[in-house]
């Protein structure tokens, strides 16, 4: 195509027109991040509430304050309802969610009532261009850099779910191991038969570790979303970088805990897998030069 050969042999154009759409994807992710668990959360309260409804010793009188509750749950998906001022529920016009310009040009308020808007908005897109940048300027525009971009963009969006919630959605991770194992059919990243030994791996490793504490403590240390999400990362980088990965989370999370520990003056729990989505992502782009890195210095 014309246009992948003129940025294939023009990387300054490349970069910039890819830096722009992951402004606009990061504007999206924007939307996945916040609607995403409020999606869930609607579903779980009706397959609970059909799930109740149908047991025979729960009294339907009980029942019926609760269906009609979640009866008065509106639709909600990514696309709809169109975006709102949570605070004056003034509806947002397009050329007020032109990706990071609008926010500057509003200053950071909303244009009807001036209730800030939060600058993690501005910031996911940001993050989500250098990001898009960085891949570009590693894989080129290829199928492999593209296929790069997609695991990137989706972490991105896991990473916001999870410090928000502290929930990484099957919804994401799934699809996105079958993805990795998908494009390493054709050995993409790493060759098939790492790709699936990656994401067992993966899987299994954070598996026994959780097992094995609860039987010690009878304390869940982690929950099962940490573990799918290192197995996505087996899947696309394969087992090898694992050590990497686990290794660059753990230093991450330990040095954020120790901080909010310091802040709160107590251990609280906190999200774990946006330092694994940081780590595969840091992985992903310099994990040879790190493991080169590394084993240089013991020749």
């Amino acid at each position: 195509m014309p246009i992948l050969d003129l940025l294939q042999a023009n990387l300054g154009l490349a970069l910039l027109i890819f830096g722009v759409l992951g402004l606009c994807v990061g504007s999206f992710l924007n939307v996945v991040i916040h609607r995403m668990p409020l999606m869930m959360m609607r579903e779980w309260r009706r397959d609970c509430s059909q799930i109740l409804s149908e047991q025979t010793d729960i009294p339907a009188e009980l029942m019926t304050p609760i269906n009609q509750i979640v009866a008065k749950d509106t639709p909600l998906t990514l696309s709809l309802p169109r975006s709102r001022c949570p605070n004056c529920n003034h509806q947002i016009k397009w050329y007020e969610n032109i990706p990071l310009i609008s926010w500057l040009m509003l200053r950071g308020k909303c244009s009807s009532c001036q209730q800030s808007i939060s600058p993690r908005y501005p910031v996911v897109e940001i993050i989500t261009a250098l990001l898009s940048v960085l891949v570009i300027y590693k894989f080129g525009v290829s199928i492999q850099g593209f296929a790069a971009l997609i695991l990137v963009w989706t972490l991105v969006a896991l990473t916001g779910i999870d410090f928000d919630t502290q929930l990484l959605p099957d919804r994401l991770t799934f699809p996105l191991a079958g993805l990795g194992l998908a494009v390493n059919a054709y050995s993409l990243f790493i060759s098939p038969t790492a790709a699936i030994w990656g994401l067992l791996i993966g899987f299994f490793s954070l598996w026994i570790v959780v097992k094995v504490f609860y039987l010690i403590t009878k304390k869940q240390g982690m929950g099962a979303g940490d573990f799918k999400l290192l197995a996505v990362l087996g899947a696309w980088l394969g087992p090898m970088m694992l050590p990497l990965i686990i290794l660059l989370s753990s230093l991450l999370g330990s040095i954020i805990g120790l901080i909010l520990m310091r802040k709160h003056g107590e251990s609280k729990p906190f999200a774990f897998g946006p330092y694994i989505a940081i780590a595969g992502i840091i992985a992903l782009l310099y994990g040879s030069e790190i493991m080169t890195w590394y084993l240089n210095m013991y020749i």
